[in-house]
Order: C-alpha cells, then sequence, then structure tokens
C-alpha cells in the first residue's frame, strides 16, 4: 500500500476522505458523567447517547456512510418480493465471494441463530479460533459446545505476531481424533478475533484449516463481519499477499470457504446481513428459516434503502484506502498509548485500541469486573465510551461458578471515517491521566444479572467510594475543565 511520510517525521494517519456532513457532539462535565454512568448501572451499553462525546462502544452500525452509499438510498425498489435491490446486492455478493447461494438476514447475529439452527445438534462441537457472544450463545442454545483453538501466541498480550488470531490447525486434528468428526457441526474461522484485540487471522493459517476439514470432511465457516480489516492486515503483513489486489485476496479467502456470513454493521457499513453459500443442499436446509425469523427471501429483515447502501459498502470495501483508515488510527492510538507505557494489546489489531486491564488495573480482582469498571472509570474521566471484554461479558455455568475470562480488556472501537484525530488525541491525554490515577479505580459487583447476555443489560455498582474519590482528583488536576 503507498504511504505518506511527514518532513517533520512525526508518524500519523491521513485521512483519504473530506468530512462533507457533521453531527454535533456535547461533552457533559464530570458531575453529570457520575451521574450518567451510576444511573446507567455502570453499564455503557446503558448510557444515554446525549451523555456520551466519543461513542466507542462498538463499531457496529456507527461507521461513516460514504456519499455514493447515501445517494445509493435514493434510488431502492420498496418492492416485497422481486426487488431489483436485492438483487444488485446479490450479485455484487456473487461477484465478489464467488458463491452462488445467498441469504439476507437483518443482522450477523441472525445468521448465527440459521446456522446454529440447521447445523448444531445436541452434543455437537463448533472448533473455532475464539468465540463471539453472540455466536456461542447460538450454539449453546441449540445443545451444542465451543472449542476454542486459537494459536498460543493469539492470548500473548504483547508480542510482535502479526497474526495473532490463527487457529492452531494440531489443536483441530487433535479434536477430530478426539470425538470424531461426526461430532463436529462445522469449523468456524473469525477473520479479526474481537474478543482478544481484534487479531488478524493469516492466509497461510485458512489454508492449512481448509486441509484439515478436507481430510475429515468438515464444513468451514468463515466470519467475515471484521474482514475488512483483516484484508488490510494480509496486504500490509503477509508476504503472499503483497503484490495482490484486495479483490484478489478477498477472493482467495472465499475460494476456500463453504459459508462466509458477516454482519453489515461491520462489513460493508450498512444495517444488515447475509449468509453466502456454495453448497445448494446447505442453502436449501437454511432457507426457510430466513422467511420465518427475518422477512422474505429478497430483503431478509433489512430496509430496500440499507440494502442499496450495503451493495455500494461492499464494492467500496475493495479500495484500498477505505479499509486503511480504521487500522491506521487504531495503530496511531495504540503507538501513543504504548509509547506513554501504558499497557494495551500489541500489535495492533482491527476494530479498536484494546486496553489490558490485567496490567492497568492489577489490584482490582477479576471476580470484581475490573475491566468493567474501568470502562466506568474511563467515561467518569472523559465522556467516553468504550466496552468491557472480560470475565463480565463471559457467562456464568450452570452451578453459578464465574469462569474468568482469558483477557480482561476495555476496547475503545475505532468506527470506520467518524473520528478526527483531536479527538483521538483528547482519548489518549483522558487514558494517560487515569493511568497515573489507577490506583484509585476500585472493582463493581452486581445488582441485576441477567441469565443470558448479561453484559448488554446487567447493571452493577461500585464495591466502595472510589468513583467520588476519582471525581475529586479530576478536579484537583482538572479544575473546572471538561
Amino acid at each position: 500500500m503507498p504511504s505518506v511520510r511527514f518532513f517533520s517525521g512525526e508518524t500519523v494517519p491521513l485521512e483519504m476522505h473530506k468530512v462533507r456532513v457533521v453531527q454535533k457532539l456535547t461533552l457533559p462535565d464530570i458531575d453529570t458523567r457520575l451521574a450518567a454512568i451510576t444511573a446507567a448501572g455502570n453499564n455503557t451499553f446503558l448510557l444515554q447517547n446525549r451523555d456520551v462525546f466519543m461513542d466507542m462502544l462498538t463499531d457496529s452500525g456507527v461507521n461513516a456512510m460514504s456519499d455514493r452509499q447515501v445517494a445509493a438510498m435514493m434510488v431502492a425498489d420498496d418492492s416485497y418480493a422481486g426487488s431489483a435491490t436485492y438483487t444488485r446486492l446479490e450479485t455484487r455478493l456473487r461477484e465478489i465471494f464467488g458463491m452462488d447461494w445467498i441469504l439476507p438476514t437483518h443482522q450477523g447475529r441472525a445468521c448465527e441463530n440459521i446456522l446454529a439452527q440447521v447445523m448444531v445438534t445436541p452434543g455437537s462441537i463448533v472448533p473455532m479460533n475464539y468465540h463471539f457472544t453472540t455466536t456461542k450463545a447460538h450454539i449453546v442454545l441449540n445443545g451444542g459446545s465451543v472449542e476454542e483453538i486459537i494459536h498460543a501466541r493469539g492470548l500473548e498480550v504483547t508480542s510482535d505476531e502479526p497474526f495473532k488470531g490463527d487457529m492452531d490447525v494440531a489443536a483441530l486434528e487433535r479434536l477430530v481424533a478426539e470425538h470424531g468428526a461426526g461430532r463436529i457441526a462445522f469449523v468456524r474461522v473469525e477473520a479479526g478475533t474481537n474478543l482478544i484485540g481484534g487479531q488478524p487471522v493469516s492466509l497461510a493459517n485458512l489454508q492449512e484449516v481448509r486441509a484439515a476439514c478436507d481430510r475429515h470432511g468438515l464444513t468451514l465457516v468463515y466470519d467475515a463481519s471484521l474482514m475488512a480489516d483483516n484484508l488490510y492486515f494480509l496486504k500490509t503483513r503477509e508476504a503472499a499477499c503483497r503484490d495482490l489486489s484486495i479483490r484478489e485476496i478477498t477472493r482467495k479467502i472465499a475460494d476456500l470457504c463453504d459459508v462466509i456470513y458477516f454482519s453489515a454493521r461491520k462489513l460493508g457499513c450498512a444495517r444488515g446481513g447475509a449468509i453466502c453459500v456454495r453448497d445448494e443442499a446447505l442453502y436449501n436446509r437454511m432457507r426457510g428459516l430466513v422467511p420465518l425469523y427475518e422477512g422474505f427471501l429478497t430483503y431478509g429483515g433489512m430496509s430496500v434503502r440499507e440494502i442499496e447502501a450495503l451493495t455500494v459498502g461492499l464494492e467500496e470495501t475493495m479500495d484500498e484506502d477505505m479499509i486503511s483508515q480504521g487500522p491506521q488510527f487504531i495503530a496511531y492510538m495504540v503507538g501513543e498509548l504504548d509509547r506513554r507505557g501504558i499497557p494495551v494489546i500489541t500489535p495492533a489489531g482491527g476494530l479498536g485500541c484494546h486496553i489490558d486491564v490485567m496490567r492497568f488495573l492489577d489490584h482490582v480482582p477479576q471476580p470484581q469486573y475490573s475491566a468493567g469498571a474501568l470502562a466506568s472509570a474511563l467515561y467518569i474521566a472523559s465522556g467516553v465510551r468504550g466496552m468491557e471484554r472480560g470475565t463480565l461479558s463471559e457467562q456464568r455455568a450452570p452451578d453459578g461458578t464465574e469462569p474468568l475470562a482469558n483477557m480482561e480488556l476495555v476496547r475503545l472501537a475505532m468506527p470506520r471515517r467518524v473520528f478526527t484525530l483531536s479527538q483521538v488525541k483528547y482519548a489518549i491525554d483522558r487514558i494517560d491521566w487515569l493511568w497515573q490515577n489507577r490506583r484509585l479505580v476500585g472493582g463493581l459487583t452486581f445488582v441485576e444479572e441477567p441469565e443470558i447476555l448479561r453484559f448488554f443489560y446487567g447493571r452493577l455498582a461500585p464495591v466502595s467510594d472510589w468513583q467520588q474519590r476519582l471525581v475529586a482528583q479530576f478536579k484537583a488536576d482538572f479544575g473546572d475543565s471538561l
């Protein structure tokens, strides 16, 4: 990919787009922020957007659309059946992925629901490089279980390893030998391991996984939700991909897979999703669930305007300038925090910057949801809304015990083409202040704990008055500054 060097020697990402539509932001004062996070039960998901300055909760559904996407929404065909809008999407997906059978859905977890209902049976196993919360929930709900077989280097918080999302293929072979191929519902590879730092998967590893699936007659399913970032890393980090176009790399990935599904909230910068299937018989087994749960086969629960925007967004994903913006901003943020000695996951991955809470708050025990506590503290200190990715995002065992996550992270998502560099610098500054005052931060405890996906809407309370002490220190250091 081409690079731009600054004469000063400074290394900063250069936006290859201009901003033409803006949305007003507000930055509440710290007392308002404390009141807001308290009302939200110390769960950043439950904050009101009016109380948020920088929304780094997720990159899902909050990416900026291009002018071409907005324009495309004006030519949508509203027909319930036989819509020309859907035909354009279907054609684009076939061009990009080379699969004939397409099922539209309203978002990525709807794809997971259909895949799990059709392919997972009681007692079956789904090996994957790493789980995602909703993926695992759908598999378990249908009687299956998840086996995470991420390569050991994937759980190293700091390293120079370029592809920490790679699957351990030897572990996959051992799993098949132990349980038999008949118990494997499918093998899932997530392109950009969401819960451990958005770390990419190499093409070489995917080829090895494909070979193992062929040896045992297994179906390979690829979660392409974070594929845009993964494509950037393949182009810049894997020698075999450097001379290939983004479109060529995408086709090489697709040719290795039996099923590709994605959330358009991430891939394509619209709201929706789709399943692309190579085998017609498998497609026919899934097809009936779309009108049952989603909508008709030519919209799948999506607005036709979103479908038009998605069709353009998928084509724009083949543009190097478009897919490079997010990873470059993330790398800048990770680099600046790391330079200050603030513990982050390295190398920088996709999706967002990930703070390593086990080192940041080494005095807060995991059972007190240290990542959730840091997300709460960061909002109080800055108005920046991040997301807990740790023990709070796990699920209690049936006997009530608390499984501890492999990592405790605060994810600061970087929605594509949304933030300016000055806003990112503001977030870095407030994280730096919080790092200097980290001993003030304490833990959290549940006051309302849902049984399923508790991190979405559970409520917690601080275990002490640490939030009031944090506010007092902020006022002492910043005065009346927001």
